[in-house]
């Protein structure tokens, strides 16, 4: 039920460290703009363990006021199952399309745990899910048998493949065909999880560069693949920022100069400096001097 491009929007921040609504607003609306298919807030790289509950939903009623007839997925990443299910249960009530739905991070759960949380999520919100599996980041797989007992559940309908494995995507395919969407979440990896049959991205990079992002997949969708692999071989240095410990400042500040925001971030992260915003810059700008002509499509 869902494919194409799916960003996983940063959240903005004022000076003095509240939502800024209005950036927000204005930044959303040209991801889809640029084509997205749909539009995944406060996950990981919209700094998710520092946001309130209210702050949450008030993100999610700010995407949802531009995403016109585009799903809206709220990200639920909770320590504790009955607070996964409180914040489905509110998301769901403030207008969510659905779920991504992580393991009971920071805790490395056995299988029965996580499957019950999933599944406890699940029945709290009522709405369709996508399960995040990234166990280089959380410790946690959800494996293909684990998969085999969330496919008896309706509402779990697609999965963010972020195992950074590329024969994952195939073995999903060959093993549970078109019962689940699966969406590469590796950024640097996503043309090769796309050429492998992946069904969408969950993307970070997109967030400063959305047309590319678009073209990509569209060409990959067109069968056009000199052409998706030559923007997405200029894309490359951009896209390695996502697969980073600093992936937030990262990527803010390659909104910085490319979509003319800010780069603030909230406690106890902070803003790139140094030598290490020095480096970062360098490969951000060198992108944009050789920024490729996209072609129609």
């Amino acid at each position: 039920m869902w494919r194409g491009v799916f960003p996983a929007v940063t959240t903005k921040f004022t000076v003095e460290g509240d939502l800024d609504k209005a950036e927000m607003e204005r930044c959303y609306a040209l991801q889809f703009e640029a084509g997205v298919d749909g539009m995944i807030v406060c996950g990981s790289l919209g700094e998710a363990m520092a946001l309130d509950p209210e702050e949450k939903i008030e993100i999610l009623k700010i995407a949802k006021s531009v995403a016109g007839n585009k799903p809206v997925l709220m990200t639920v990443c909770e320590s504790a199952t009955r607070r996964g299910e409180a914040a489905a249960k509110a998301a769901a009530k403030a207008g969510a399309d659905g779920f991504m739905v992580l393991p009971g991070v920071p805790y490395k759960s056995a299988p029965a745990e996580t499957l019950g949380h999933v599944q406890a999520i699940a029945a709290a919100g009522g709405l369709p899910i996508m399960v995040y599996n990234n166990p280089v980041a959380y410790g946690v797989d959800v494996t293909l048998s684990m998969f085999d007992e969330l496919a008896k559940n309706d509402l779990v309908v697609a999965m963010k493949e972020s195992t950074d494995d590329i024969r994952r995507v195939t073995d999903v395919l060959t093993h549970f065909g078109n019962r689940f969407d699966c969406f590469t979440g590796v950024d640097n990896l996503a043309l090769e999880s796309l050429l492998m049959g992946a069904d969408g991205w969950v993307a970070g990079l997109v967030v400063a560069f959305p047309k590319e992002t678009v073209a990509i997949w569209k060409l990959v969708q067109a069968g056009r693949l000199d052409e998706a692999r030559a923007i997405y071989r200029w894309f490359r240095p951009l896209l390695d920022l996502d697969v980073s410990t600093n992936l937030v400042q990262n990527i803010k500040l390659a909104e910085v100069f490319a979509i003319d925001t800010n780069d603030r971030v909230r406690a106890p992260r902070l803003p790139l400096s140094g030598s290490e915003r020095q480096r970062v810059t360098a490969i951000i700008e060198k992108a944009l001097a050789a920024r490729p002509e996209l072609p129609k499509f």
